[in-house]
């Protein structure tokens, strides 16, 4: 896996740290495919609206089934997500 410079999560200021404040909420703790995107708050940020936007918003798929087909794709990638 390449190395990507990533801003640590206690340096973080502005919408970074809110976003990694949120995530830490959210789950505890800051995922890497979060930390990954640090260097650019508004696209992490936008990358989320569209997660919870896909997993959260109104769908014809229940929750159980977006988060199985999410598990299922990332296992065929070798994903380690």
């Amino acid at each position: 896996m390449p190395w990507i410079e990533q801003v640590p999560i206690g340096q973080a200021t502005g919408l970074l740290k809110r976003l990694f404040d949120d995530a830490l909420r959210r789950a505890g703790r800051v995922w890497h495919i979060v930390h990954v995107m640090s260097l650019n708050p508004e696209v992490l940020r936008d990358s989320i609206r569209f997660y919870m936007s896909v997993m959260m918003g109104p769908s014809p798929l229940t929750r159980s089934q977006r988060e199985l087909l999410a598990t299922v794709v990332a296992a065929e990638l070798g994903c380690f997500y």
